[in-house]
């Protein structure tokens, strides 16, 4: 039998799945348990106020123009980089490519 199979990804991962289940089981007997828990161990709790409702709301209203700017950044670069250097087609690509983000990011922060 070929010593190489104990590497193989399926067997590899049964294998370390099987041991993460073993130490789990060995350390949840060592591991802390009440015996009496409390009614209310699962309710919310802030700074010394029981929380019936949450009132608290955030407004993403300014964070998504800014999450669409870095990712149209980080995409328009991803894209120029990786433009094969080899032919003159590739800057022309590249400058069509730069004068599209151009546009839409003059567009998402027009006012």
């Amino acid at each position: 039998m070929d010593s190489r199979i104990l590497l193989a990804p399926p067997l590899c991962f049964i294998i370390v799945l099987l041991m993460i289940t073993l130490f789990t089981a060995a350390l949840s007997k060592l591991s802390f348990k009440r015996k009496n828990q409390p009614a209310d161990i699962g309710t919310s709790y802030a700074c010394g106020e029981d929380i019936k409702t949450h009132l608290m709301q955030p407004d993403y209203s300014q964070f998504f123009p800014f999450a669409f700017f870095f990712t149209v950044l980080h995409v328009v670069a991803l894209t120029i980089a990786t433009i094969p250097v080899e032919t003159m087609d590739s800057f022309t690509i590249a400058v069509i490519y730069m004068a599209g983000a151009m546009v839409g990011l003059f567009t998402l922060f027009r006012r």
